[in-house]
């Protein structure tokens, strides 16, 4: 009972993941009935040969020079046309089978870009870029191969049932005996062999996920002189790959084991029964020898079949996994009544405001309220763990709040579209992401048709033009994955520069200079001031010396807002701040009370 539902279930599995795909086939139907014509035609020739050794044979010495050269004229013109169809069968199959998955790539890419930051908080980039390109790859072949390698097989088992059938009823009934044994002594190790494809990819996944931690993390494991413990860690995923990949060779090597017995049995039954009816007279020798040539052709079929058994379960093990990530639901997404918000002032208010990163765990924010009048500059301080950046991150809606409402400009952010919104936000973090490309590339993120003007004026308030004409090939300058031959200074001040080309009303500054030296937070900061001038500005800072003039100050802890007031209003209550400045120093002292 229990073996009779998981078959239920696979072929249910199978036939709803075929549903899921064939949207994308549809669009290719024309191409696809084109490629299955071509199909036909190249099956049929096959088919065409046991027919012409028959008749030979039959005719024996009656065979005239006329028949054999109209028949073999024929049959070789029949054979351009099957290679034409060849051809267009490989070359339009696979022009097909690329268009499907790069359509496949980009609905897959279109909606990661939906998903909320929690999802890619929990998910390996290495699992994702595995299952974009060499599991869609396979979707591809399989999606150009199993149509038209299905109806080839029918084509010719029907085709050869039909003639074997035209010779003695007996004889197809005893060929097309053994194909339903096949499929029953195969259909177990044809389900493991699926589920270790499934493995299969996760670990290769898992690999793409440990290589690209140890390349990018690279000058730590140097720094810690670690690489032999990244190369044990790389080794291991490898390890776990090919215990994986050996078991999945062990069940394809049982099914052609088991594949080729029965092909052999088969064979070797139709030599015994044909030779047979021959002797008693049932069958013509022309039908023997046609026999024998049929048979080859179908368990060559069969022999594709099972070639391709292998294919199939990776294209379905891919259209498995697209559809796991298809089917992530986007925690974040418009309303239906969203509407863009224009002419932005940027008064920002929080009310009753809670949230936590994973639901029913300690919350971050509790019943947090916050207000920011347009062009006020509010910084936020305190611990770690506080909720700091949280804050920040809910006011462009990366993450959504529990409960509670987030106001920009009286208007609530969840009838706000999320272009819009996040249009009007620019944000600077202490981790600052450059592209891998040039100095412009990077520029222009902020504003994709800024002029030549605007990029000059943009990096002169940055503080970015005098070191940019300074590199070998100034804006054009390659400056490497995640801008790595800059210094932390000269990224810190590209990404200011790219905002200033934004030139958003709202600014959230997220520790921007917290990992400078001093010469270059002092040249960063100056940036920073000629950016917020004019802008509502959310300032997080571990410096107070980059906060002391701010309009207004936050002490933000696990208990919510313990302290808020002015830089010197603050020093003068003894409470957490002026405990902050304290760790500073004196001569720091007399610097923040100027």
């Amino acid at each position: 009972m229990e073996k009779e539902e998981k078959k239920q279930k696979s072929l249910v599995e199978n036939f709803a993941l075929i549903k899921r795909f064939f949207p994308y086939l549809r669009k290719h139907i024309k191409t696809e009935l084109c490629v299955l014509l071509c199909a036909i035609t190249a099956a049929v020739s096959e088919i065409i040969l046991p027919l012409i050794v028959r008749e030979i044979t039959d005719r024996g010495a009656q065979i005239t020079y006329k028949f054999l050269i109209t028949i073999c004229l024929a049959y070789i013109g029949m054979k351009a046309v099957e290679s034409i169809a060849s051809y267009c069968q490989a070359f339009f199959g696979h022009k097909m089978g690329t268009k499907i998955e790069n359509a496949m790539r980009e609905d897959m890419f279109d909606h990661l870009q939906k998903l909320s930051f929690s999802y890619f908080d929990n998910t390996k980039v290495g699992q994702l870029m595995s299952r974009m390109t060499s599991d869609l790859f396979d979707v591809a072949e399989w999606a150009h191969h199993f149509p038209e390698m299905i109806l080839m097989t029918v084509v010719k088992f029907v085709a050869s049932f039909y003639i074997f059938t035209t010779m003695d009823i007996r004889f197809a009934v005893a060929v097309f005996f053994m194909f339903p044994f096949m499929v029953l002594l195969t259909k177990k190790t044809r389900t493991k062999m699926r589920d270790t494809f499934k493995e299969n990819r996760h670990q290769i996944g898992e690999i793409n996920a440990k290589l690209e931690d140890s390349l990018l993390g690279v000058k730590v494991v140097r720094s810690f002189t670690n690489e032999a413990i990244e190369k044990q860690k790389f080794l291991n995923g490898c390890d776990e790959y090919i215990k994986v990949k050996i078991r999945g060779y062990k069940y394809m090597a049982s099914f052609h084991a088991t594949v080729g017995l029965i092909n052999g049995t088969m064979y070797i039954a139709v030599i015994a029964m044909g030779a047979w009816l021959m002797k008693e007279g049932k069958i013509a020798a022309g039908d023997f020898a046609a026999s024998l040539l049929l048979v080859s052709t179908l368990l060559n079929s069969v022999r594709s079949i099972v070639d391709f058994s292998e294919q199939f379960s990776r294209g379905v093990t891919g259209v498995e996994r697209f559809t796991e990530i298809m089917d992530e639901i986007p925690e974040i997404e418009d309303s239906p009544d969203a509407v863009d918000i224009e002419n932005v002032e940027g008064e920002i208010e929080f009310k009753n405001v809670s949230f936590s990163y994973v639901k029913g765990e300690k919350q971050i924010l509790n019943n947090l309220n916050l207000h920011l009048k347009k062009g006020e500059n509010l910084a936020l301080v305190g611990p770690s763990g506080g909720g700091k950046t949280t804050l920040c991150n809910l006011i462009p809606r990366f993450y959504e709040i529990e409960s509670g409402n987030i106001f920009v400009d009286g208007k609530n952010i969840k009838d706000i579209t999320l272009h819009s919104l996040r249009k009007n936000i620019g944000v600077v973090a202490q981790d600052v992401y450059l592209f891998s490309g040039t100095v412009r590339d990077n520029l222009i993120y902020g504003k994709h048709d800024a002029t030549e003007e605007e990029i000059i004026e943009a990096t002169k308030q940055a503080g970015a033009y005098d070191f940019i004409c300074g590199l070998p090939n100034g804006f054009d300058t390659y400056i490497g994955e995640r801008g790595v031959k800059l210094s932390g200074g000269q990224k810190q001040r590209l990404s200011i520069a790219r905002v200033f080309l934004k030139n958003p009303p709202i600014l959230l500054l997220d520790e921007a200079t917290s990992a400078l030296d001093n010469e270059s937070e002092r040249l960063v900061q100056e940036s920073l001031e000629r950016l917020a001038k004019g802008r509502t500005t959310l300032t997080i800072a571990h410096r107070l010396t980059t906060i002391k003039n701010a309009d207004e100050i936050i002490v933000l802890t696990e208990n919510g807002i313990e302290e808020q007031g002015s830089h010197k209003e603050l020093l003068q209550t003894g409470g957490i701040y002026s405990k902050m400045y304290s760790m500073y120093g004196e001569t720091n002292a007399v610097e923040l009370l100027k």
